[in-house]
């Protein structure tokens, strides 16, 4: 690569580097700018603060200008008035048509200068260059007879004048090769023949360092008082902020269980009638959660005392519906299908009074976790085939998709059993007759199993309402597995156990998918689940064949999206069971 190419690329580099420096600052200017009322309010202020001070400032310099040049015109006035005087004595005798009459001119500007050097207007007015002409005289204007530096005066004002009018002018010349602002005041002059000319030049740099330490002094003036406004209304503001900012913390101490903490009261002012506000909605949303927390160990206590207290009427009911059911066959046909229903039903209560001593259990932190190595593979295969004679009386098809090698974990083998057996068990109860997949992913520091059907989904929210107790999205659906309303609640709670969770997905009509994820030994983190939850989309027909799933580009290794119903092949394991 030449040299030119290379200068240009970091040319480049540098400019994009410098853009996105750019961008970051002002994404972090935005994030504060949000977050802080503090700075919206100071900055506000000061904005406000400079344009109401620029204004002021424009207009008191303004005013002082106007004030000074009306003085300077004033004295420059009677100043040339008071010289008129004596150059009409001194010009009473010169003929401006005679020989030598630019001698004369000077010989009067001479006195003029001398007779008013001691005058007071002269003291009001300042140094002034006075200047005789001559503006009638015929012939080339350059040789008119004139006496001062007529080059300064300007022709407009020199018109005015010679019509006999009295003319002020304030214009720039060139003086010594630098600019200077004069004040130029023209008036006529009688003589014995005609009258002439008289113009007074009267520099004005005196009044323009007035106007400069003006301004500076408007700059420092307006400058200190933006500074002292924006310290105090960072001060009252703070004032004002600092409690809020005390309440949010507070809050936010609240919400982390802190019960305790109280916001100080100061004073009598609005912001204390605030803090005691505060205080009393802390103090009674205290009392309302502990009377919560009361009635909830009352109720996991009631449970757990009623669930005990019927085991043993169940036991004796049990064992009458036991002989009732092995006698059957001698009952009238009513009678003998009772017995078959008092069965059904004392199998499902018992298995509620099972699910309800289980759910005191966990209620009440008493919950035991026997880990022990175990195959995982090997649990999702043995719930299949548990679950196998209900899938195909319900006409559902289970695919397995299983990694060839064995998945170790450490982890509650009954536990990890029973939530397989909810999630498979609840797939199949909604599959519609649709297939029912079920994969393992694997990493480092996790393992997941998602037990995906293509029945009829859930709806918006109920996403989040699943694992409720007792809660079911049709009451009346026919369901093939028993169920009391707490399996997903248990199989919650048994994955928190062991350090992981269940995800839970679904749309109407495009089926559900439910995401256990576990770590590698209960407790440990991990960063994020091996496999990943569908997505909101169209689903395929159940029946299309599709190929394996594939390592999706992004997220973790190994980790597999969903593509929709695959045939997967069943695994060796079957065929030998």
């Amino acid at each position: 690569m030449s040299a030119w190419g290379y200068r240009g690329g970091r040319v480049r580099w540098s400019l994009r580097r410098g853009r996105e420096e750019i961008r970051n600052r002002w994404h972090r200017f935005e994030s504060i700018w949000r977050r802080s009322m503090q700075l919206r309010v100071v900055v506000s202020t000061l904005a406000l603060s400079t344009a109401v001070v620029l204004v002021l400032g424009m207009v008191l310099q303004t005013e002082i200008t106007t004030q000074l040049l009306s003085a300077k015109e004033q004295a420059a006035v009677t100043q040339v008035e008071v010289s008129k005087q004596t150059l009409e004595q001194e010009l009473t005798a010169v003929d401006p048509n005679a020989e030598g009459v630019s001698d004369q001119l000077e010989a009067a500007l001479n006195r003029l200068t001398t007779s008013t050097s001691e005058d007071s207007a002269d003291a009001a007015a300042g140094a002034f260059h006075p200047v005789l002409v001559d503006g009638e005289a015929p012939g080339d204007p350059r040789f008119e007879p004139s006496a001062g530096p007529i080059g300064y005066v300007p022709g407009d004002l020199r018109a005015f004048v010679e019509r006999g009018q009295l003319a002020t002018k304030i214009h720039t010349v060139q003086m010594d090769s630098e600019p200077v602002t004069m004040l130029t005041v023209g008036m006529p002059v009688s003589t014995a023949t005609r009258p002439l000319q008289v113009y007074l030049l009267f520099p004005l740099t005196a009044e323009q360092k007035t106007l400069a330490v003006v301004q500076q002094t408007l700059l420092v003036v307006g400058g200190v008082l933006l500074v002292l406004l924006g310290a105090i209304t960072n001060l009252v503001t703070r004032q004002v902020v600092r409690p809020v900012r005390q309440a949010a913390q507070i809050a936010e101490e609240l919400a982390e269980g802190e019960l305790d903490k109280r916001m100080r009261v100061i004073g009598e002012d609005d912001v204390a009638r605030l803090a005691e506000s505060f205080n009393e909605m802390a103090d009674s949303l205290k009392q309302q959660i502990t009377q919560l927390e009361e009635f909830g160990q009352l109720q996991r206590r009631f449970t757990s005392d009623v669930s005990h207290e019927l085991r043993t009427p169940l036991t004796t009911v049990r064992m009458a519906a036991d002989v009732l059911h092995a006698s059957r066959e001698q009952f009238p046909p009513g009678l003998s299908r009772s017995s078959e229903l008092l069965v059904d039903e004392l199998d499902r209560f018992e298995l509620l009074l099972a699910d309800l001593l289980e759910i005191s259990r966990l209620d009440a932190g008493v919950a035991d976790l026997a880990a022990e190595p175990l195959d995982l593979c090997e649990v999702v295969r043995d719930t299949v085939r548990s679950l196998r004679a209900i899938a195909e009386s319900s006409g559902v098809e289970l695919r397995v998709d299983l990694p060839e090698k064995a998945q170790t974990i450490h982890a509650d083998h009954r536990r990890i059993e029973r939530v397989l057996r909810n999630l498979v068990g609840n797939a199949i109860d909604h599959a519609e007759g649709g297939p029912v997949e079920i994969r393992i992913g694997v990493n480092d520091k996790a393992v997941a199993v998602t037990v995906r059907d293509y029945g009829v989904g859930l709806r918006p929210g109920e996403a989040e309402l699943v694992f409720t107790r007792f809660w079911r999205a049709d009451p009346s659906r026919n369901r093939r597995t028993g169920g009391t309303g707490l399996g997903l609640s248990i199989s919650l709670e048994d994955a928190r156990l062991h350090g992981g969770g269940i995800d839970a997905w679904g749309e109407p009509g495009e089926g559900s998918c439910f995401r256990l994820t576990l770590p590698r030994r209960p407790g440990e983190p991990f960063d994020a689940s091996p496999l990943a939850m569908p997505e909101t989309r169209r689903i395929a027909a159940p029946g299309a064949l599709l190929a394996a799933p594939d390592p999706v580009q992004e997220g973790e290794p190994g980790e597999v999206r969903d593509t929709g119903p695959a045939r997967l092949t069943e695994q060796s394991w079957e065929d030998d069971r």
